[in-house]
């Protein structure tokens, strides 16, 4: 039995924090793609994906901590922070699963920005995640 497309995605990121990242093939779809549309880059295939995440310059090894994840059908989001020890990032990944592997993931990867001064009477500090 498959298993349900946010089992996939637990899966994958359950994956993802081993640092073994060839072992994330085992969820990725035979046609897997991942979209960076912030830097106009399509990664094809699950080989590519793990060299691309082995060859990625890091202090540390990475971890994985996914703050919410949203389910529907076949679609799963994740908001998720990443961390190698000295840099932390936020990524937020749109996963399309099929027959419990995934086929297709788009990812943002935002930069924080101070908040501008003018609204700090509107506003509280968000505690850093």
């Amino acid at each position: 039995m498959a298993l349900t497309s946010s089992q996939t995605v637990d899966r994958y990121w359950e994956l993802m924090r081993s640092n073994d990242f060839h072992s994330v093939g085992e969820v990725l779809h035979d046609d897997f793609t991942c979209a960076w549309p912030q830097s106009h880059e399509l990664i094809r295939g699950a080989e590519r994906f793990a060299r691309l995440n082995e060859e990625y310059p890091a202090d540390g090894a990475w971890t994985f901590t996914v703050e919410r994840l949203v389910s529907q059908d076949d679609a799963v989001v994740t908001d998720t922070v990443v961390s190698d020890g000295t840099v932390t990032a936020r990524v937020v990944s749109f996963f399309t699963v099929a027959e419990g592997r995934i086929v297709h993931l788009r990812e943002y990867w935002p930069d924080d920005y101070p908040a501008p001064e003018g609204r700090a009477h509107l506003v509280e500090a968000l505690p850093h995640a």
